[in-house]
């Protein structure tokens, strides 16, 4: 057999093998629509496993904002980090980084001090819900790190907020 016949033989067998299961692993298995070799990078377009950190980041919400030249906690905030509160009750391996931002209004180091009162007032909250200070740190980047860049108000309103980044105990 000539090379150019064994390789059109072998990329038929390959391309039939291929296609002789699709679901072989299930739909959650390493290699089915919603695993790690997925279309989708490995979250699947359906229900997250509640034990993820992107089930924490897109269902129970990652971000709170605050007001202007404010670090106490609205209604709405807290009711995102009762939320996060209990998510972290529920996953103990998992350790919790809270970063505090500004606008990019006032001097740096004005916003660097603003940053840490609004990532010390989310950790203080938690706290008091129950998650152990030990497994959380906070970090402020005042305005260093906008999400929107422009001058309006939308832009700034965007930027006045807490994250809260989530990792495997040990990493961060």
């Amino acid at each position: 057999m000539t090379y150019l016949k064994k390789a059109a033989l072998m990329l038929a067998l390959l391309g039939a093998a291929a296609c002789t299961n699709g679901d072989r692993f299930g739909n959650n298995g390493e290699g089915g629509a919603g695993g790690p070799g997925g279309a989708n990078g490995g979250i699947e377009s359906g229900t997250l496993d509640p034990a993820t950190p992107q089930y924490f980041n897109q269902t129970v919400g990652n971000t709170i904002n605050f007001a202007v030249d404010q670090s106490t906690l609205s209604p709405s905030a807290q009711s995102v980090l009762d939320g996060q509160a209990a998510w972290l009750m529920a996953n103990t391996t998992y350790i919790a980084v809270i970063e505090g931002h500004a606008d990019e209004q006032g001097t740096r180091e004005y916003n660097l001090a603003l940053g840490a009162r609004r990532a010390a007032a989310v950790r203080d909250y938690l706290v008091s819900k129950g998650v152990a200070g030990s497994r959380m740190r906070t970090l402020t980047y005042g305005k260093e790190r906008p999400l929107a860049s422009c001058s309006t108000e939308e832009c700034y309103a965007q930027n006045r907020r807490s994250v809260t980044i989530i990792s495997a105990a040990g990493v961060s």
